[in-house]
């Protein structure tokens, strides 16, 4: 679609500003693209004010706009929001940029290192569609939903987690960073100490920022969070909330240890403190991996821990139906500020989620991605080995998306993050991942936001140039 929208913009000199562009049937011929194509293009054009459209007549060039309004003064704002971060103990400052590094399309041409989500050739698009046109004809799929979610997927997700969760202890989200935006929200004050791992998603500590609170790095090892420095960091700070990733963490992919399990929970109820279980890639197991741990809340009497998990990270990035499942009185806080956030999640959407996950596709679907993202990584892990051995992998996981890599001391990440950019490959920057200093300089390559292993491969010799580039 983009290369599309390029080309009909450096055709515009062709025509007078009013005058028509060919109807959407001649471009479908001359590109020898989609309808769909051409519409998602043209909508890029006239969004960007170069093109107007006129039902039943077609698409014209835009007229050049000579009566634009004055910009306005807004340098008020800085003085008003700065005041407002001095009267905060913790300035509640919005950094979106470890997330944006994930969500940003690169440009046409560019390997796709640094996504977040499934490549759309993995994605089981012909099984949503088809739930999507079920569910819309359920009768009352378009009236308004329980708060809490419909009883039947909450009772799918409760059974997704273990005897020790029901329905009742499920609440249906707009996916997982909805859920931890609640989680963060309704456990910690403005101001307060957030434990987390180091390194962590990103996302969790701009959401953590932005509410006020303070994120404290716990160290990561190959076996996850050491509950030694867990519980020495709950006595320095007084935190009650610690956020983790116990199974294919973010971004290093450990798994907490069988024996760390039970520690970290005994060491949370000690400090009278709350887990978030942010379980986010549980669906993205690859085909070797072998049986999975439990999540930690089927293994929690005592209400320690708070579950985080979505639908989206194993279909497509605008499916985006998560949960959060809870354990006495905690639930009704994070019930309270989930309605008055979003009211509910869309009937509509939840139907559909309801209509995929019960049909046999699911799992058909859940048993390729998990042969495909075997392939990928080994094919990454191969091509790294070969062309980029002096980048360390400390660890190669056997569930989740990317590859985490550490950098030669003399070697600068951003500046390598800018010169596989301009090799034609986009990879995440490490330092967002760290909520205090980095101990070094690291990447994250993802496999699974690219076309295939013949991407991967190429995508990995792009970056041995920019590599080169840097220390030649």
């Amino acid at each position: 679609m983009a290369e599309l929208a390029n080309s009909l913009k450096r055709e515009l000199d062709r025509y007078s500003p009013g005058g028509k562009l060919p109807s959407s049937r001649a471009l479908v011929e001359r590109y020898r693209v989609s309808p769909v194509t051409v519409s998602r293009a043209l909508a890029q054009l006239v969004a960007e004010g170069l093109v107007v459209t006129r039902p039943g007549a077609g698409a014209f060039r835009a007229h050049p706009r000579t009566d634009a309004p004055p910009a306005g003064d807004t340098s008020w704002q800085e003085v008003t929001l700065s005041a407002d971060a001095a009267a905060e103990a913790v300035p509640r400052t919005v950094d979106a940029s470890g997330v944006l590094v994930t969500l940003a399309v690169p440009p046409p041409g560019v390997v796709e290192f640094n996504g977040g989500y499934l490549h759309s050739s993995l994605q089981p698009e012909r099984a949503m569609a088809a739930a999507l046109a079920r569910a819309g004809r359920r009768p009352g799929a378009w009236s308004r939903p329980p708060t809490d979610g419909l009883p039947e997927l909450r009772d799918w997700f409760a059974r997704s987690i273990g005897e020790t969760v029901g329905p009742a202890d499920v609440l249906v989200t707009a996916g997982g960073q909805s859920a931890l935006t609640t989680a963060l929200r309704a456990l910690a004050p403005p101001g307060s100490p957030v434990l987390v791992e180091s390194p962590t998603y990103p996302g969790m500590l701009a959401i953590a920022r932005a509410a006020g609170l303070r994120p404290v790095p716990v160290p990561v090892d190959a076996d996850g969070v050491r509950p030694d420095l867990l519980g020495a960091a709950f006595r320095a700070t007084g935190a009650r909330v610690f956020v983790c990733q116990p199974l294919f963490q973010n971004p290093t992919g450990a798994v907490l240890a069988s024996e760390r399990r039970p520690e970290v929970l005994r060491v949370a109820r000690e400090a009278g403190a709350f887990v978030i279980e942010d379980d986010f890639a549980r669906r993205l197991v690859h085909e070797d991996a072998g049986p999975l741990p439990r999540p930690l809340a089927a293994d929690d009497q005592d209400g320690v821990v708070v579950h985080v998990s979505s639908l989206t990270k194993a279909t497509s990035p605008s499916l985006r139906v998560g949960m959060l499942a809870a354990r006495g009185p905690v639930l009704g806080r994070l019930r309270a500020i989930h309605v008055v956030d979003t009211f509910f999640v869309p009937r509509p959407l939840q139907e559909a989620a309801l209509e995929l996950v019960g049909a046999p596709a699911w799992n058909r679907h859940l048993r390729a991605v998990a042969g495909e993202l075997k392939v990928r990584r080994d094919t990454m892990t191969a091509a790294l080995r070969l062309h980029l051995p002096h980048l360390a992998l400390p660890h190669i996981p056997s569930g989740g998306y990317h590859l985490w890599l550490r950098l030669p001391d003399t070697v600068d990440e951003s500046a390598l993050v800018a010169a596989a950019l301009r090799a034609d490959v986009a990879v995440a920057p490490g330092r967002p991942y760290f909520s205090a200093e980095p101990t070094a300089g690291h990447i994250r390559l993802s496999f699974a936001g690219v076309a295939g292993v013949g991407e991967i491969t190429e995508g990995v010799r792009r970056l041995e140039a920019a590599y080169g580039e840097l220390t030649r």
